[in-house]
Formats: structure tokens, C-alpha cells, sequence
């Protein structure tokens, strides 16, 4: 399989944080404003204040999320503080995925990395990806000062936070990021890569692209998120137009705006292929299908499938994918795949994201099948499986089941879950990248 990837790319700092620590960086003067902006959280990061609000928001939900940096002196500490006790890897929906599609087995792999730097490109699998004009360190590349770091804060369950009136124990291993990334947030396309896209397009069986949440509402220049929208759509198009055959993906990401997470949804749902998303994400579009956001977050199996398949009703989107921590569920209105072969990639898919949790690393296919044996599957997702089963008597394959719900086509199956991830973070993209590509292996048959 020949993919293409955009748009976002880019280095993540990964950094298992602890309750203790949050607890020494919180201050007297802060406190109140911290609680204040936990209440009514901004969203966005313009000072400490609005880091640790963000942290501990997540910390204490259980709860994934990611805030942009918009103060370079914010970015500056962070780094000072965490850069040198970080593990440096591939981040970015985007980067995750061009790898993991890359280790999984595709023939080659083509993502758009927008400004490439020596200790970037050192992280990209070295198996089947080409990097259009950059094909090895050697070449030139941007410094190491213009690169584009996402600091990762990974908290583990049972964490205590205390400081004057605030504590609390975390529910749940989870992640929050904070990024500041000036070239990503605006959907910047290689030179190299926009052309290379062009002149081989027609080779391409698929296309996954990811990135749209990390737009600003307004940027510097006068311009919207509305305008780097209408660039990539037309960017899409034209690809589109060369290949009619090519399958389009969208991983759609945490937006911090509701209405520019709606408008992104419907505009990209009548060009692409389908759409994936986490329960977090999907709750986000509570005013478009209008299902009870808490059921979702509580990721109750009809709620979210009714959430999925209104969200298609009034779109012109054909499938959706909504992977979370306990189950993978996919909904299509024209299937175009069978249930068997569904579950067959949703399960490459669960197994891929089950060991890089448990390893931090990914595995040829022999070894992942077999390392995959030994994890354990989600007791609540089995358990909303079963419920799925019972109500509408849907068939069983493997670990999975498939049936008819309203017309459309539902596929589930429960996640493999570790008792000591190694990392949360990326897992909804491996899942995504490896269901991809079998998807696409298993159309070619």
C-alpha cells in the first residue's frame, strides 16, 4: 500500500509527571487563579497559571487533552523545566501514524513535514517512509531552535494532588499536552511534499490526515482558520480529481472550540472517506446530533453509536470511527467492507495500540499477534459488547462483533489494555493507522 500522510508532524517530549510534583509547582499567589481557571478553563496557555489549570483539570477528570502555547516565554520555561528529563519521540497525529503505517507493513509511506530538522527526521521509521527533499539528515535542515516540540505530561491512576484546598487522587492514567508549534497550527505544506502529492497521486491508495484541531480561530496575518480550511479542502480536491480510487481519512483531534470543531466536521464529512475520533472529541459535537455528552464521556455503547450515526445523518460523511480507552466502534452508512472483515482490521488495529501501551514500541505482525495474546482485554468494553450483542442479536467475530443498527452497519470490539502502559500517548492514532491499512489490504482482495 502506497499512503500519504498530512499534515501534522512533529517532536513530542514525553514526561511521566507525579502528583508531588504538581503539588511543589503550585504556589500561594497562583492557587486561587489556578481553581478559578479549572472552573472555567481558557482553553489556550498565556502564562503558568493556564498550564497548571489545564494539568490539573486533566489530572483530576482523568481526562486527555491538548492546549496550545500562544506566549514564546511559557514555551521557554517549559522547555528550561522538562525538556532535558523528557523522552524525545515522533509526534503529531500525523507522525505517529506515517510510522506506524510504515513498521506495520505499507510498501511506502509519504508524510509532509514542514520544517524537517537532523533530530525530527531521526525518528521517522527508516522502513518505507520517503520524505520528500529530505531523505537524510545529511541534507540540510532547520536548526534545532525552530523545531516543533509538544510537551506531553503523562499522569498515572491513583496520583495524589494536595495543596491548600485543592486535592484530589487521578482516576485514570491519561495525558495532557501543551504545545506551541507556529508552522502546524496553520496547516503549512511542504514545498516538496505538496509536490510530490501532485505528480504521484494516481499511484496513492490512500490518504490519512490529521491536524485540524490545532487551528486558530485568527492568526496574525488577518486570516481565519476558515482560510487555511479552504486551502487543504482544495488541496484534497485536486488530489481527489487526479485519483477518484483514493481513500481519505481524517483523525479530527481536540479541538477548543466547539463551533470551529462543527464547521471542520462538515466541511471535510462531503470530500473524505470517513472520520475517527475518541469519545472526548465526539462529545464535542453534542449540538450537531444531540446525544447527552456525560453518556458519551461515560462511553455507554448506544449513546455514542446514536452520537455517531446522527453525526453521519446529517452529514455526508460514509463512516465514522470512534476508538476509546475501553472499545473501538465503527458505524458506516454503505459498507464497504463485510462485518468479518471489519473486525478483522478493527482487531490488527486493537492489538497494534495494545502493545505500543505495553512497550512503547511497535512489533512486525508475527510478534505482535503473539505479544498480543498476553494482554488483557477491557473488562467494561466487553461488557458494552455484550450489550451490543444482546440488543440486536449481532454476529460474533473473534474478540468482535458486527450488525444493523438503524439501517446502519456497527462493528465493535474491547480494547487490550495493560496494567503499566509504557504510554498513552498516540494510541488512538496507532489504532486508527493499523485499522487504515488492513482496511485498505483487505479492499484490494
Amino acid at each position: 500500500m502506497k499512503i500519504l500522510c498530512a499534515y501534522n508532524a512533529n517532536i513530542d517530549a514525553l514526561y511521566s509527571i507525579t502528583g508531588p510534583e504538581v503539588s511543589a509547582m503550585l504556589t500561594s499567589k497562583d492557587a486561587a487563579e489556578v481553581l478559578a481557571k479549572v472552573t472555567n478553563p481558557p482553553g489556550v496557555i498565556n502564562s503558568m497559571p493556564d498550564f497548571l489549570a489545564g494539568l490539573l483539570l486533566c489530572m483530576k477528570e482523568g481526562t486527555g487533552a491538548e492546549w496550545l502555547i500562544h506566549e514564546p516565554e511559557i514555551f521557554k520555561h517549559l522547555k528550561d523545566r522538562f525538556l532535558l528529563s523528557s523522552k524525545l519521540r515522533m509526534g503529531g497525529n500525523m507522525g505517529i501514524m506515517a510510522n506506524v503505517l510504515s513498521e506495520m507493513g505499507a510498501e511506502l509511506v509519504i508524510p509532509n513535514v514542514v520544517k524537517p530538522t537532523a533530530r525530527q527526521l531521526s525518528f521517522f521509521s527508516k522502513k518505507a517512509i520517503h520524505i520528500p527533499g529530505f531523505d537524510s539528515c545529511s541534507k540540510e535542515t532547520s536548526c534545532e531552535s525552530d523545531e516543533p516540540i509538544h510537551f506531553v505530561f503523562d499522569f498515572k491512576k491513583g496520583e495524589y494532588v494536595e495543596f491548600e484546598d485543592i486535592s484530589f487522587t487521578v482516576p485514570r492514567e491519561n495525558r495532557f499536552i501543551a504545545t506551541y508549534d507556529i508552522m502546524n497550527i496553520s496547516l503549512f505544506v511542504n514545498p516538496f511534499f505538496e509536490e510530490y502529492a501532485i505528480r504521484h497521486a494516481a499511484e496513492m491508495d490512500g490518504l490519512l490526515i490529521s491536524g485540524f484541531h490545532m487551528m486558530l480561530e485568527n492568526y496574525s496575518d488577518g486570516s481565519t482558520y476558515m482560510d487555511k480550511l479552504d486551502k487543504v479542502l482544495g488541496q484534497l480536491e485536486t488530489w481527489w480529481s487526479i485519483n477518484n480510487d483514493l481513500s481519505i481519512h481524517v483523525e479530527f483531534g481536540h479541538f477548543t472550540n466547539k463551533n470551529m470543531a462543527l464547521h471542520v466536521f462538515s466541511r471535510l464529512s462531503s470530500i473524505v472517506g470517513s472520520i475517527g475520533m475518541n469519545e472526548d472529541e465526539l462529545a464535542m459535537l453534542t449540538s450537531m446530533h444531540e446525544v447527552n455528552a456525560a453518556k458519551i464521556l461515560q462511553m455507554d455503547v448506544f449513546s455514542i453509536i446514536e452520537a455517531a450515526k446522527r453525526s453521519l445523518l446529517v452529514s455526508d460523511l460514509r463512516k465514522m470511527i470512534v476508538h476509546t480507552r475501553e472499545y473501538v466502534l465503527s458505524i458506516s452508512r454503505q459498507t464497504d467492507l463485510a462485518g468479518e472483515s471489519q473486525i478483522e482490521a478493527m482487531s490488527f488495529g486493537v492489538a497494534c495500540a495494545g502493545i505500543f501501551a505495553s512497550t512503547g514500541q511497535l512489533h512486525d505482525r508475527n510478534t505482535l499477534y503473539s505479544m498480543s495474546s498476553t494482554l488483557k482485554e477491557s473488562d467494561f468494553g466487553r461488557a458494552q459488547t455484550e450489550k451490543f450483542i444482546n440488543a440486536i442479536s449481532a454476529v460474533r467475530f473473534g474478540r468482535g462483533a458486527a450488525g444493523i443498527y438503524d439501517g446502519y452497519q456497527v462493528c465493535i470490539i474491547p480494547t487490550l489494555l495493560s496494567d503499566n502502559p509504557i504510554s498513552t500517548v498516540g494510541l488512538g492514532d496507532t489504532v486508527t493507522a493499523s485499522m487504515f491499512l488492513r482496511e485498505l489490504e483487505l479492499r484490494q482482495k
